[in-house]
């Protein structure tokens, strides 16, 4: 059995806490085809959270200007495109045209002060990955 890959994708350091970063990654199928991925990262106190960055509703980009993915309250993630907002908890759809649905998860850790993505073969610049 393959060990879940781990890629280290930024420094805890690089996003302060309870703010949103997103991340244009490529990830490597199976077969050696790529493929974008676009995710969104939050340190929320002692968690990381982590989303695709893909609106349920119609697949746009959450973001309408870069890195800005929070309700005017700075509780919720929110679609910039229609307003949709989305627990951070759960990424699951509160209000919106979305409601009801949810963005979906990706597997975070944080190790060695790093953010890392875990489970997803990602093409890499020159770091290697953590095994």
């Amino acid at each position: 059995m393959k060990p879940n890959p781990i890629y280290a994708i930024c420094s805890l350091n690089d996003i302060p806490n309870r703010q949103a970063i997103g991340f244009n990654l490529m990830v490597a199928e199976d077969g050696g085809k790529q493929r974008p991925w676009s995710v969104v990262v939050v340190p929320w106190g002692k968690r990381v959270l982590g989303y695709i960055n893909k609106c349920p509703h119609n697949g746009v980009q959450l973001d309408w200007e870069q890195n800005q993915f929070f309700d005017p309250y700075g509780i919720r993630l929110m679609c910039g495109k229609h307003g949709s907002t989305f627990e951070l908890s759960t990424g699951r759809c509160v209000e919106g045209p979305c409601q009801g649905r949810a963005l979906t998860p990706i597997a975070l850790a944080a190790l060695d002060g790093d953010i890392c993505v875990v489970g997803v073969h990602l093409v890499e610049d020159d770091a290697p990955a953590i095994d």
